[in-house]
């Protein structure tokens, strides 16, 4: 997400490094290279120049303290105005009535169904929210299909007419069964349109007319860029939708869609998607764009999907066996499928300040776990239990079973024992400190 431009831009303020102050001239050749980043990440030209000029005006209003460098200076006016740059500030959905009724919308292929399921599942397990579906694309059978295989994925209930051809009716339909049967919340699937395509948009102006939705989403494609801008403000000027959704977000190395949407149609970014997942759907915060886009990492959105995997009571039962220096291969399997279901392993790494920019050029698979799981799967319940009875002779066997080297099998024992110790060193406080004051020696 987002490597092209953040390379470009790390090249950018290497125009400042080993200078003493933010001078006319310096900076002048940064927001060159600055512009020229922002372009080649196809974002707007207007939008582009309006930035660096800002930018540009904030440097030279500065005084550099002699503790920090141009560099780190312009980092930080740079972070302010990306993030206010794509909003600001987070915008949340709101819910002002019951059923609220949120309406999607979008072109062929953004992944509008899609988006719907995710949507819903979010609103249910972190929202708390009882939604229902509604299948209104009436001139693709696929698409009902797929909503309704989603919802039984996610235990989500999906309204749908297969008779009718009425759009209007049939979410009208949908509203009558969401306050039958108690749901709070209706999501409205729409059928995939064109912005040249008028008798289909007025289509959805009929829809919106009819049911005054609290929300309309206007889902887009990250990866068409500048196209995916130019399409939300003509879908704009007729549905005046609430928030736009960009999905595809993870395959989208340059950004222009995330960093020009806001400013050319004044409506904000709500939702992202980050991967194929259901699960993988996250709240847009401009800020910790920015930081990601900068290199900075975003470890508080890798702490909010972690607390999402990871069940308090959990965690409280396994402090005490790393306590015992009990943590056993269940436990440590356990750990696997949490980490997993918390995204893209190299999404997740981009995360952590410092460690994106280490691993661009590393390509970190989703089955990346697939080898340990092998081997973890291959030991017997007494192994898993007690991993110091694992001998050589159990070792040749559990190789042969999980189709791995013996070096593998022996590798992953070695690291497991390590990271027991150090667990349980991390577990006590009085070796914590003892740590600690011999940090300064090391």
């Amino acid at each position: 997400m987002f490597d092209n431009l953040s390379d470009k831009l790390d090249r950018a303020f290497k125009v400042l490094k080993g200078q003493g102050s933010i001078t006319e001239i310096n900076v002048a050749e940064t927001m060159k290279e600055i512009r020229k980043a922002l372009l080649d990440a196809d974002v707007n030209y207007k939008t582009a120049k309006a930035f660096t000029d800002e930018v540009k005006q904030k440097a030279l209003g500065e005084n550099v303290l002699t503790s920090i460098s141009p560099g780190q200076l312009l980092t930080k006016i740079m972070s302010d105005e990306l993030t206010k740059l794509m909003g600001g500030t987070t915008a949340e959905l709101t819910f002002p009535a019951t059923p609220t009724i949120i309406l999607i919308a979008g072109l062929n292929g953004a992944g509008k169904t899609t988006f719907s399921g995710k949507l819903a599942l979010f609103l249910k397990t972190q929202k708390g929210k009882k939604p229902l579906l509604v299948a209104d694309d009436v001139y693709r059978p696929a698409a009902i299909e797929q909503l309704k295989v989603l919802g039984g994925q996610i235990g989500i209930p999906v309204y749908a007419n297969l008779e009718s051809k009425d759009p209007v009716a049939i979410a009208l339909e949908g509203l009558a069964q969401a306050k039958q049967n108690g749901n709070n919340v209706l999501i409205i699937d729409t059928a995939g349109r064109l912005a040249i395509d008028e008798a289909m948009m007025v289509e959805i102006e009929q829809v919106k007319k009819a049911l005054n939705p609290h929300e309309i989403l206007f889902v887009v494609d990250a990866m068409t860029g500048q196209d995916a801008v130019n399409t939300a403000k003509v879908f704009n000027d007729r549905l005046d939708f609430t928030g736009a959704v960009l999905t595809k977000l993870d395959g989208d190395t340059r950004g222009g869609a995330a960093l020009s949407i806001k400013s050319v149609v004044n409506k904000p970014i709500k939702f992202i998607g980050t991967g194929e997942k259901m699960e993988a759907l996250d709240v847009f915060h401009p800020d910790r764009m920015s930081s990601r886009i900068l290199g900075m990492g975003d470890v508080i959105s890798l702490v909010e999907r972690a607390q999402q995997q990871f069940d308090e009571k959990e965690a409280a039962e396994l402090q005490k066996k790393i306590r015992k220096n009990k943590f056993d291969f269940n436990d440590f399997f356990g750990q696997i499928q949490q980490i997993k279901k918390m995204g893209n392993m190299k999404d997740l790494m981009g995360m952590i300040p410092g460690v994106g920019k280490a691993m661009k050029d590393i390509d970190i698979q989703d089955d990346a776990f697939k080898s340990i799981e092998a081997i973890i799967q291959s030991m017997t319940p007494k192994e898993k239990e007690n991993p110091d009875i694992i001998n050589q002779s159990r070792r040749m066997r559990i190789a042969k079973g999980s189709g791995n080297d013996l070096a593998e099998v022996n590798r992953l024992i070695k690291q497991f024992d390590d990271m027991r110790k150090m667990m349980k060193q991390f577990s006590n406080p009085a070796q914590m400190a003892k740590m600690m004051r011999n940090m300064p020696k090391m």
